[in-house]
């Protein structure tokens, strides 16, 4: 086993490294008067998408960037025009009316969840720009006419591009429809859940994943218990190495895949096994699946008869993991810097959700 693997690769925060490159886009909100399509739609209803506009829109969506819109304008003429256009689809959580960009932003953020410094918005009104760039610093903010060479900057080219990449705006529309259907739901939580049929696969990982489990240790902040960052290579060592498991997770039910959103890496010694990483998209937070991962973990260093313990170090935006090692039964055994250390006694396991349908 490599030495490089007794610590994951370093971010620029963590290294201490004064370094100016952007975090990568991940979402891009647009401006539609000027900006995505020449004219203004309320003077003259026959706009013209600006050139490229739909290849843009398309090479994005591939790499998994996600679209919305930030626009002064009436909604429903608006949406109409998308329609028409057949580019309504790109765009979650559009806000379209008259209120300030930046707090149409922060809505749409909101919504989707995620930070501010993953986000870009491009508008072709100066004051437009000022207000965000002065009410949002993380915001990337961009000018209209920086338009033709978008694709081609690089904020704009994730350093992964996996299926659940090229899948991902539809996995967002299926939470809406989702979240739809929760807020009509009349009864029990546990109830609604056990509606949506959901089917929790946990396997060991395959070569074939380790491109999403790359991916997942970079894009996943908050339901993240240390943040340490892999490598594709560094995984693949981890995977074929005796001394470590390596576990994905995925997610389906009745409205769609939620494509692999999990993964557990545990170093295993001869008397202790220890959780280097577990992490969760937090698209899956209100599901129960965080004590799914926990428990088949718990459950393998129990059959195995060793001890389990458990790395949680705070990025700023975990504390929620925090909280699910204590209330999971982990109690503080070591702390060193930021890095504490807890361990499990594995005499009370909770059983798994009952309206999941676990495979291994």
């Amino acid at each position: 086993m490599s030495s490089n693997l007794v610590e994951p690769l370093k971010s620029a925060e963590n290294s201490g490294l004064a370094v100016s490159k952007r975090k990568p886009v991940k979402l891009l909100i647009w401006d539609l008067d000027n900006t995505l399509w020449e004219g203004t739609l309320l003077e003259d209803a026959s706009v013209r998408l600006h050139e490229r506009i739909r290849e843009t829109l398309a090479v994005l969506d591939q790499r998994g960037i996600l679209h919305s819109i930030a626009s002064k304008n009436d909604h429903e003429t608006a949406m109409s025009k998308l329609r028409e256009l057949g580019l309504d689809e790109y765009f979650l959580y559009p806000q379209v009316n008259w209120n300030s960009k930046a707090a149409n932003i922060r809505e749409i953020v909101t919504s989707i969840n995620i930070g501010m410094d993953a986000v870009a918005f491009i508008d072709d009104q100066p004051f437009e720009r000022e207000e965000v760039r002065h009410s949002l610093q993380d915001v990337l903010v961009l000018d209209a006419s920086e338009l033709p060479g978008l694709i081609e900057r690089e904020e704009f080219i994730p350093p992964f591009i996996t299926d659940d990449s090229a899948r991902r705006r539809h996995m967002y529309r299926a939470d809406i429809e989702r979240k739809k259907a929760e807020d009509v739901f009349i009864g029990p939580q546990e109830e609604f859940l056990a509606s949506l049929k959901m089917k929790f696969t946990m396997t060991r990982a395959q070569e074939g994943d380790l491109q999403r489990a790359e991916e997942l240790t970079v894009r996943t902040h908050q339901l993240n218990t240390t943040g340490y960052t892999y490598s594709y290579e560094e995984l693949d060592e981890f995977r074929r190495s005796q001394d470590h498991l390596l576990f994905v997770a995925s997610l389906v039910d009745k409205f769609g895949d939620y494509g692999k959103i999990g993964l557990v890496l545990v170093e295993k010694g001869a008397e202790v096994w220890t959780v280097k990483l577990l992490l969760m998209s937090c698209r899956v937070m209100s599901r129960g699946v965080g004590t799914i991962l926990m428990n088949h973990i718990l459950m393998l260093a129990r059959d195995a008869g060793v001890r389990l313990r458990a790395e949680f170090r705070s990025n700023g935006k975990n504390r929620m993991m925090l909280i699910t090692y204590k209330f999971g039964g982990f109690k503080e055994v070591e702390k060193a810097g930021d890095l504490i250390v807890f361990e499990h006694d594995l005499e009370r396991i909770q059983p798994h959700p009952a309206w999941v349908d676990l495979v291994l």
